[in-house]
């Protein structure tokens, strides 16, 4: 088991993206959060394979069709094991 945070950044609000990253972390089977920064980014902690993180991060490098992505900054960070789904907040 893995853990990443996430930071996107570029136009990923107000076009659907919490939403459908949350759909692909689920079908991913990836357990954490995604949330809207007041810089504008979106961040997301994400806890799962080293595989299903690597894949999930690549499509927040796309994100949703609305979406302009212009950079996603990863980090790996501690597992803590405490969400047991993905949620938006």
């Amino acid at each position: 088991m893995s853990a990443k945070r996430f930071i996107v950044r570029g136009r990923v609000q107000g076009v659907n993206f919490r939403a459908t990253a949350a759909q692909q972390a689920r079908r991913l089977g990836l357990n954490g959060r995604i949330w809207n920064r007041d810089d504008g980014a979106v961040e997301a902690e994400a806890e799962g394979t080293a595989e299903a993180l690597a894949t999930f991060e690549a499509w927040l490098q796309r994100g949703p069709s609305y979406a302009e992505v212009d950079d996603v900054e990863s980090t790996d960070v501690e597992v803590t094991s405490v969400r047991r789904s993905f949620s938006i907040e």
